[in-house]
């Protein structure tokens, strides 16, 4: 079986420049208001995001999670 080496490097490019960044930013989104930590959220999601198979699961799973309750302000 051949292997070829631009598909390979065309798959790369679109993980790093696509991928990565929009994961990032919808995780990011999703977790201000479903965690109190949105930036650890959405370096994880970044990172699961090599694996566009993995990433889409945890934005899933992280789009099905409760959303934090929103308490109201004593004025």
């Amino acid at each position: 079986m051949n292997i070829n080496a631009t598909l390979l490097g065309e798959f790369l490019v679109f993980v790093f420049i696509v991928c990565i960044p929009l994961f990032a930013w919808i995780s990011y989104r999703l977790g201000k208001r479903k965690t109190t930590t949105p930036v650890i959220v959405a370096v994880i999601g970044g990172l699961l995001s090599i694996i566009p198979l993995f990433g889409l699961i945890y934005i899933a799973v992280l789009a099905l999670k409760n959303d934090l309750e929103v308490k109201p302000s004593s004025v």
